[in-house]
């Protein structure tokens, strides 16, 4: 998988885009902020982000979970209990995202009736409607 990503993103200064690329794409992704914010105040159990993180189906919140934790954003505790226990610890580099990713999702919020206005005007103007 590393050569095989190594080949995609090319050498030097290339690859180093890429790499900060993906990392975006990684924290900024669809279901990350959420679980970013939630590990960030502390460990968290899979099924309280399955609850917290809306709309999320299991199967992604596995897939965001382990690229989250392979990223090093992530540590994964599986504590040897009957049923299984499982709990995740955003690591230092997370927890400094944490507050800008409050910001971004506050600004988001604080934003949404303009954006949802924005859609409306330009799908009308343009005779559009994508989702």
């Amino acid at each position: 998988m590393r050569e095989e990503q190594a080949n995609r993103c090319g050498p030097g200064a290339a690859a180093r885009a890429c790499t900060v690329r993906e990392a975006l794409d990684r924290v900024g992704g669809k279901w990350s902020i959420g679980i970013l914010i939630a590990a960030s105040t502390g460990p968290v159990r899979f099924t309280e982000l399955e609850r917290r993180v809306e709309g999320i189906s299991r199967r992604m919140l596995t897939l965001t979970l382990r690229n989250l934790e392979r990223d090093g954003l992530l540590v994964r505790h599986a504590h040897p209990t009957v049923p299984p226990r499982v709990e995740y610890t955003a690591t230092p580099m997370a927890r400094e995202l944490y507050e800008s990713l409050v910001a971004l999702t506050r600004w988001a919020e604080r934003h949404r009736e303009a954006i949802s206005a924005a859609r409306t005007a330009y799908d009308r103007e343009h005779g559009t409607s994508a989702g």
